[in-house]
C-alpha cells in the first residue's frame, strides 16, 4: 500500500494520536518512572525522554532543517514540569505537521519522503503512548478517530518493516489472530505483545 495515498493530512491525526497522548503523560506519577515498559530498552523515564526528543527534533524536519537524533536529553530529570511540556511540544508538532507544504518533498538525513518521516513521529506518538498505558494500569482509548491513525501507521509499518527491525526500532511481529482489532494488529506488527499486560502494571 502506498503511504501517499491518504485523506487525512499528518497533522490531523497527529491531532487525534496527541489528543490520546497527553492524558496518558499527564496522569503518570513520579512514582512511575521507573516501571518497564513494553518497549524493552525503555523504563517509563527513559521512553518519556526518548518520545520528548522526537516530539521536539521531528518538528524541525517539516521545515526541511536537520534534526539530531543521536543523543536523548534527559527533559524528564531538568524539572518538574515535563508533563505540561510534553502537552506543549506534542501539540506544536502537530500544528508543525498542518503547515503548508510540511508533507512535501524529502526531509532529513537520509532524504525520506517527508509524508513517511511524519507517519515515524505519528508511530510514535500512538505506540508509545500504548507502551506508556500498558506500563502504568492506564487504557489508551480507541474510537473512530484511532482507527484512521491505525489506517496510516500499517503501511508506514509494512514499508520501514525489515529495515526498522535491523536497527532495533521494532522487534520481531507477534501473532494475533487476522480478526484482532487494528491497534493490537499495529501493535503486534512492531513487536510487542498486546496482550502480555499483567507484567508492565506490577
Amino acid at each position: 500500500m502506498d503511504v501517499n495515498k491518504h485523506n487525512n493530512s499528518i497533522g490531523e491525526l497527529l491531532d487525534m494520536a496527541v489528543a490520546r497522548a497527553v492524558p496518558v503523560v499527564v496522569a503518570l506519577t513520579d512514582a512511575d518512572l521507573d516501571r518497564p515498559t513494553p518497549c524493552s530498552q525503555y523504563d517509563v523515564k527513559g521512553l518519556l525522554n526518548h518520545l520528548l526528543h522526537v516530539v521536539v527534533e521531528f518538528q524541525k524536519l517539516t521545515a526541511k532543517k536537520g534534526a539530531d537524533c543521536t543523543k536523548t536529553p534527559d527533559r524528564v530529570g531538568s524539572g518538574p514540569d515535563w508533563r505540561e511540556r510534553f502537552a506543549t511540544e506534542a501539540r506544536a508538532l502537530a500544528a508543525a505537521w498542518s503547515r503548508p507544504g510540511a508533507e512535501d518533498g524529502l526531509t532529513g538525513a537520509m532524504n525520506m519522503p517527508a509524508r513517511l518521516v511524519g507517519s515515524m513521529a505519528l508511530l510514535d506518538m500512538t505506540v508509545h503512548a500504548w507502551d506508556l498505558a500498558q506500563a502504568t494500569g492506564q487504557q489508551y482509548p480507541g474510537d473512530a478517530d484511532l482507527t484512521l491513525v491505525v489506517a496510516q501507521l500499517d503501511p508506514t509499518v509494512a514499508e520501514l518493516g525489515d529495515s526498522a527491525r535491523s536497527m532495533g526500532m521494532f522487534g520481531t511481529a507477534v501473532e494475533v489472530p487476522a480478526d484482532a482489532p487494528p491497534l493490537v494488529r499495529l501493535i503486534a506488527a512492531t513487536g510487542r505483545d498486546p496482550y502480555a499486560t499483567a507484567r508492565h502494571t506490577t
